[in-house]
C-alpha cells in the first residue's frame, strides 16, 4: 500500500482494500440461517435469519465491521463466521452494515449510514416482519466499528422519534476518542501488530479530512487547542484507568496546538465521532454494556476509560480485559489463521449477549 502511494498509482487506504476484497464472500445461507444481500434505508446490509421456528420472537443484533471507517466489509469471511454463528447459536436475527468508507465518504457519512440503518430497524413494523421482541436489540461493533455503535447508542438517547430502547451495546476494542494519542497503550503498543500508532492516527485523520496538516498534528499529539481543555477531563487516565494499565506512565497533562484544526475539523470533539466525550448526564442514560479490550493494542485505554465512565454513571458495565490478547484478535478464528485466542474472546462474547440480551 506505501508503494502504490508513493508512486501515485492509489490512495493508501484504497491499496490496504485488497485485504478485504481478497476476504469477501458471497452470501450463502445453510441448513440453520438464510443469509441475503439487501438495503436498509438505502444502505447495503447483510442480514441472517434463524432457519429454526423461533420460540416467541427473537433477539437481534445490528453490527457495524471494523477497519478505521476506510476498509473492511460484512462480506469479510471472518465477519460472516460470526454472524451466521451469533445467528444460529442464539437464534437471534443479525444485521451486518456495508456503511460507506473513507477518504471517499468522511465523518459524518460512516456514523449516518448506521444510525440510519439502525433508526429504520427499530421501527416497530420491521421489528414486527422479522419477529424481533423490540426489547431484545442490540448494537455491536469492533474497532472502528465499536466506535459507531458507541456513537449511535448515544445518538438514539436524543431521538424522539425513536421509541425502541436497546437492551445493550457491544465494544469490542473500540476507538472512542481521538483526543489524546499518547495513552499509556499508544506507548506500550506503539510498533505491535494489527493495529500500530502510525496505522491509527492514519485511521483517524483520514476520518475527517485529505489534509496532511492534521495527521501531523495528531502525531506528536498537538492537535487539541487550549479552549478546549475542558474536554481532557474525559480522558484524564491518571484516574480513568486502572494502576496496572497506568503502569510506570507519568501523567503530565495535555500539549495544546493550534485552534486552527479543529475549527476546520470539528469533528475531532464531536461525540458523534468520539463517544468517550459525551457528558456524564448523557452516558448514564446508556444500556448495559460489553466492553473488550486486549492488552496488546493502542486503543486499550480507550475502552478501559470508557467502561470506566459508565460505572461511574451507574450503568451496568462489562469490562472484558485480555491479558494475552492483541488488536483484532476475533478475526482470527478461521484457517489459516486460526487462533485460540480468537475462539476464546469470541465464546466469552457470545455468551455475555445470551445472557443479557
Amino acid at each position: 500500500s506505501k508503494a502504490v502511494s508513493l508512486l501515485g498509482l492509489m490512495h493508501y487506504m484504497k491499496g490496504l482494500r485488497l485485504i478485504t476484497f481478497l476476504e469477501t464472500t458471497t452470501a450463502t445461507s445453510d441448513e440453520n440461517v438464510t443469509v441475503t444481500d439487501t438495503e436498509f434505508s438505502n444502505v447495503p446490509v447483510r442480514l441472517y435469519l434463524p432457519r429454526r421456528a423461533p420460540d416467541g420472537l427473537r433477539r437481534a443484533m445490528v453490527y457495524f465491521h471494523g477497519g478505521g471507517w476506510c476498509l473492511g466489509d460484512a462480506g469479510m469471511k471472518s465477519y460472516d463466521l460470526m454472524s451466521q454463528r451469533i445467528s444460529n447459536e442464539l437464534n437471534a436475527v443479525v444485521v451486518s452494515v456495508n456503511y460507506r468508507l473513507a477518504p471517499e465518504h468522511r465523518f459524518p457519512i460512516p456514523f449516518e449510514d448506521v444510525y440510519s440503518v439502525t433508526k429504520f430497524f427499530l421501527q416497530s413494523e420491521v421489528l414486527s416482519q422479522y419477529g424481533v421482541d423490540p426489547a431484545r436489540v442490540c448494537v455491536a461493533g469492533d474497532s472502528a466499528g465499536g466506535n459507531l455503535a458507541a456513537a449511535v447508542a448515544q445518538q438514539l438517547l436524543e431521538d424522539p422519534e425513536v421509541k425502541t430502547k436497546l437492551k445493550a451495546q457491544i465494544l469490542l476494542y473500540p476507538a472512542l476518542q481521538a483526543l489524546d494519542l499518547d495513552l499509556p497503550s499508544y506507548r506500550d503498543n506503539a510498533n505491535k501488530p494489527i493495529l500500530t500508532k502510525p496505522l491509527m492516527i492514519s485511521f483517524w485523520s483520514e476520518y475527517f479530512t485529505s489534509d496532511p496538516s492534521l495527521k501531523e498534528a495528531m502525531a506528536s499529539n498537538r492537535h487539541i487547542p487550549a479552549e478546549s481543555a475542558h474536554l481532557f477531563q474525559f480522558v484524564n487516565w491518571s484516574h480513568l484507568l486502572p494502576e496496572e494499565m497506568r503502569r510506570a506512565h507519568a501523567y503530565s497533562g495535555p500539549t495544546y496546538g493550534s485552534a486552527g484544526l479543529v475549527r476546520r475539523f470539528p469533528g475531532l470533539l464531536d461525540p458523534r465521532a468520539a463517544p468517550l466525550l459525551a457528558g456524564d448526564a448523557r452516558l448514564r442514560r446508556l444500556p448495559r454494556t460489553y466492553i473488550l479490550t486486549c492488552e496488546h493494542d493502542v486503543l486499550r485505554d480507550d475502552g478501559a476509560m470508557y467502561a470506566q465512565r459508565l460505572r461511574a454513571a451507574g450503568v451496568r458495565v462489562t469490562h472484558d480485559h485480555a491479558q494475552d490478547a492483541f488488536h483484532a484478535a476475533l478475526m482470527f478464528i478461521l484457517r489459516p489463521l486460526d487462533l485460540a485466542v480468537g475462539h476464546r474472546l469470541f465464546n466469552r462474547y457470545v455468551d455475555w449477549v445470551n445472557e443479557n440480551v
